[in-house]
């Protein structure tokens, strides 16, 4: 068996394992949930609108950048198999590739800040909330090849399971970017008082400090050493090759999805202040009981790209059984909160002071924030079936489902609202019932097992045998 099966501490694919890999990641996006949902806590005590446009304008910057997030964040199932397959030095060569496509990518994105625009006039948003959101999205667009940095570097770590570098530099950045907004957004410590402004500059700063941490842990003398990082500084036609081929699908799909968030969202802020209040405050709290589970998602599809690196798929299903626990004791408890204490939740946003707007929102924020806690479960269940697909290099299949899932909610959305004139509130009810859906369909794919049978790269010392039935590759060269 792999020499990396034989040094294991834990049973391969349990819960411990799972654990040591993906705890640190749930950390870590728990760090970007607080940092988000503290920055948006500020800003509400300026006012809904400057709350709403922080998240509308940081929501446009993202989803600009997440193709080649989504592209160069398969280093993390790249890395993994390379790994499992002991071939060490193509780890941080897959890393060089990824840092490659980010250079590429900056001046592509710069040049869509006219598209962000564009989609901001087209939606129909208050003019109170559209002028702050546009400089929010300007400033914001020119920290993008920070994250895309910190991306890369940080999935090379997931990948190889060392997850604990990539939580530090999520605390770092949190707790760099909360202390610079509560300077800038308030003007603190004799700075001037920026608001929205001095939001987007805080998080850029905070992403600066983590993209320092998680460079200096891969250029540390150990890492240096073991994974041959002087070597890899170079074009790998191979390396690069299946990066662009199972990590294109990733990228397409993060970017499909994320627009279609981004038209949902816009959607339900184009039926007023008070409708866009109510949605934003909702998808504040969504954002604690999903984020942190993209830790899980990243721990399975490290650990199953390993396991199918080294040749033991049955072992990568143990591991996705134990992720999947994890996943659903996590989302019990968010279940929990959100049923049983949603008023409490939406008054954390209250302004201070008489706000009529808000009056108006929290009842339907209540009602919205109440049915999320009836999703929760079947987000846990696509993250950890997506995530263990996308280890497997089923990739093209998770990107149909979940891009299919994104715009079905679009199309039932905007239907509703814009077509049927009904109430946000059911339009939220239909939303909630298609994520039901699709859960079902993910645990589907799964099940069938076609994702045993792919094999992404060769084991070290393997002697390739041609195949005939498309799933297998000659090794890198």
């Amino acid at each position: 068996m792999n020499n990396f099966l034989a040094r294991k501490p834990f049973a391969p694919g349990g819960i411990r394992e799972m654990l040591s890999i993906a705890l640190p990641m749930v950390v870590s996006s728990a760090c970007d949930t607080v940092m988000t949902f503290t920055d948006r806590l500020f800003l509400a005590r300026l006012g809904p609108e400057q709350m709403n446009a922080a998240m509308a304008g940081g929501l446009t910057c993202f989803m600009l950048t997440t193709f080649f997030i989504g592209l160069t964040g398969y280093t993390t199932a790249l890395a993994a198999q390379y790994l499992g397959a002991g071939r060490k030095d193509h780890c941080a060569r897959a890393v060089t590739q990824s840092l490659l496509v980010c250079l590429a990518a900056y001046p592509v994105i710069l040049a869509c800040r006219p598209l962000g625009h564009a989609m901001f006039a087209l939606s129909g948003i208050a003019p109170e909330q559209l002028a702050p959101q546009t400089m929010f999205f300007d400033i914001l667009l020119l920290g993008t090849c920070v994250s895309l940095a910190r991306n890369s570097l940080s999935a090379f770590f997931s990948g190889i399971g060392r997850t604990r570098i990539v939580m530090l530099s999520a605390m770092t950045a949190m707790a760099v970017n909360v202390g610079a907004n509560y300077i800038l957004v308030f003007g603190k410590f004799g700075c001037p008082a920026m608001g929205i402004r001095g939001s987007a500059c805080g998080t850029i700063l905070g992403g600066i400090c983590g993209l320092l941490v998680v460079a200096s842990g891969y250029f540390a003398k150990r890492n240096r050493i073991e994974y041959k990082i002087a070597g890899s500084f170079r074009f790998d036609r191979a390396v690069m090759g299946k990066l662009l081929r199972y990590g294109s699908p990733a990228g397409l799909e993060f970017f499909l999805n994320l627009l279609a968030f981004n038209v949902l969202i816009l959607a339900f802020h184009s039926q007023g202040l008070a409708a866009a209040t109510a949605v934003t405050i909702v998808f504040n709290w969504d954002m604690v009981s999903f984020v942190p589970l993209i830790g899980v998602n990243i721990g399975v599809t490290s650990l199953v790209g390993r396991y199918m690196g080294a040749g033991v798929p049955d072992t990568a299903h143990r591991a996705t059984m134990s992720g999947l626990k994890l996943a659903w004791m996590y989302a019990l408890c968010a279940l929990f909160t959100f049923s049983c204490f949603p008023k409490p939740l939406v008054e954390v946003f209250h302004p201070g002071g008489d706000s009529g707007l808000f009056e108006t929102a929290a009842p339907m924020a209540v009602f919205m924030l109440r049915l999320v806690s009836i999703y929760v479960l079947a987000d846990a269940m696509n993250l950890v079936f997506s995530g263990a697909l996308r280890g497997a290099g089923d990739t093209m299949w998770a990107m149909t489902i979940s891009v299919g899932l994104h715009w079905a909610l679009v199309v039932i959305v905007v239907v509703l609202l814009r077509v049927a004139g009904l109430p946000v509130e059911t339009a939220w009810s239909f939303l909630v019932f298609v994520i039901l859906v699709f859960s079902g369909i993910f645990y589907l794919r799964y099940r069938c097992g076609k994702w045993r049978t792919i094999r992404m790269v060769q084991p070290a010392g393997e002697v390739f045998t041609p195949s005939t039935d498309g799933l297998h590759e000659p090794p890198d060269l």
